[in-house]
């Protein structure tokens, strides 16, 4: 059976949707419980940590659901997106019934849960999709679709701020929202998940048995740790190291904004020379842009702005780049891409996780507190090392194993 062509702006709007239950959530989660329920950071970062052991079985697992469900993925997309959305109620809008820690550890199991699902499915979809456009299709596809990521990124990332300006609880209208944010995306995508044409699971093994996906899964974990990091410690650094409170929405959104204007034009340069050249650049130009924040300090929030729109604009070529690279190598050796992506999905989430259990419990050790305390310099000193220092070392093993990786001009 013929594959008919996506609908380009219904993938950039699920993209959209997928992005806001994803970084935003370890931006906004951890800050919440600790403000609202004086949760330790400490017991917080065990939890994130936890549900990703929890991914080492479940994201395979959810990887060959989606290929045995591939004639039906509407429904099954639908059911998922139903239970992210209501869990993300239960995470901001519900007062605890139970212990903060068990009601957090168990929403955000069903909402992390979903959105591997809805994932795999999702990115699965594209890799067949993909190749009914013209010309380099995944790359297309890949701009489309991270573009709106990007810009769900941004939009989730600053609404409880924006809404906090409106409302008492900015963020129960955020999850709210997202169950909108859901309800539109679902119906939007539903027309793709009816073409019934798409090839058979070629199962794990093959993509494990390749050499070229192994490498370009090991470079996807390195190079995720970066943005990890960063983003689990975004609001501290914001909020104690540069002491500007109330700057961390419109950072975040210059951050954001940046990626998603940049990342077309790094996909078009990628067809132009090349992927793996382009998203090396990008690398190295993102270690120089973000490497600027080791410098700074309280009151240094403009400068910060200005390492925002750079270190963001950088960050949009390895969003697009690096997935469209393996969404080409699965359709040249699994079609169906299902177990693959819920590898990816594994590796991708799995970073988020070891950065909230490495770094937190390690802050607060230090003596760090929220803002408005009284932190010790050694333990702000600590925060922006590792802020700012960890992402630029962890980057360079990145374009090293990147530089040494062959293939990808055919991938």
């Amino acid at each position: 059976m013929s594959v008919s062509a996506p609908r380009l702006h219904a993938y950039a709007l699920f993209a959209a949707l997928l992005s806001a239950a994803g970084l935003p959530i370890y931006i906004h989660a951890p800050k919440f419980y600790v403000d609202e329920y004086a949760v330790s950071l400490g017991a917080l970062g065990a939890v994130l940590f936890g549900l990703r052991l929890l991914d080492v079985v479940q994201d395979p697992l959810l990887g060959r659901l989606s290929e045995r469900l591939r004639h039906h993925r509407g429904l099954a997309v639908a059911l998922g997106a139903g239970v992210m959305a209501l869990a993300m109620i239960g995470l901001f809008a519900v007062t605890p019934p139970v212990a903060p820690l068990i009601w957090f550890g168990m929403m955000l199991t069903l909402v992390f849960s979903g959105f591997s699902f809805l994932t795999i499915c999702f990115y699965a979809q594209g890799v067949a999709k993909a190749d009914s456009l013209p010309g380099q299709g995944h790359l297309m596809l890949a701009r489309w679709r991270e573009t709106g990521a990007l810009l769900g990124v941004c939009v989730a990332s600053v609404a409880p701020v924006v809404l906090g300006l409106a409302m008492g609880a900015p963020f129960a209208g955020f999850a709210l929202g997202f169950a909108v944010l859901a309800i539109a995306a679902v119906w939007s995508m539903w027309p793709e998940w009816r073409d019934t044409g798409l090839p058979p699971s070629a199962g794990f093994g093959v993509v494990l048995s390749d050499p070229l996906a192994r490498k370009l899964l090991l470079i996807a974990l390195i190079n995720a740790a970066p943005v990890a990091v960063s983003s689990t410690l975004f609001l501290f650094y914001v909020e104690i190291a540069l002491d500007a409170p109330g700057w961390e929405g419109p950072l975040l959104l210059l951050f954001f904004l940046s990626a998603a204007g940049a990342a077309p034009f790094w996909g078009m340069l990628a067809e132009k020379f090349g992927g793996r050249p382009v998203l090396l650049s990008a690398m190295v130009l993102g270690i120089l842009a973000f490497g600027g924040a080791l410098f700074l300090g309280s009151g240094d929030a403009v400068l910060f702005a200005v390492v925002c729109v750079a270190s963001g604009a950088v960050l949009g070529a390895d969003l697009t780049l690096l997935p469209a690279m393996f969404a080409k190598r699965m359709a040249d050796i699994s079609p169906s891409a299902a177990e693959g992506f819920g590898l990816w999905s594994f590796v991708s989430k799995f970073t988020l996780a070891l950065a909230a259990v490495a770094l937190l419990p390690v802050l607060e050790s230090a003596g760090l507190k929220t803002a408005g305390e009284q932190n010790p310099a050694g333990a702000v000193q600590l925060l922006i090392i590792l802020y700012a220092g960890v992402p630029c070392a962890l980057k360079l093993i990145a374009i090293a194993l990147l530089s040494t990786t062959r293939g990808l001009e055919d991938a």
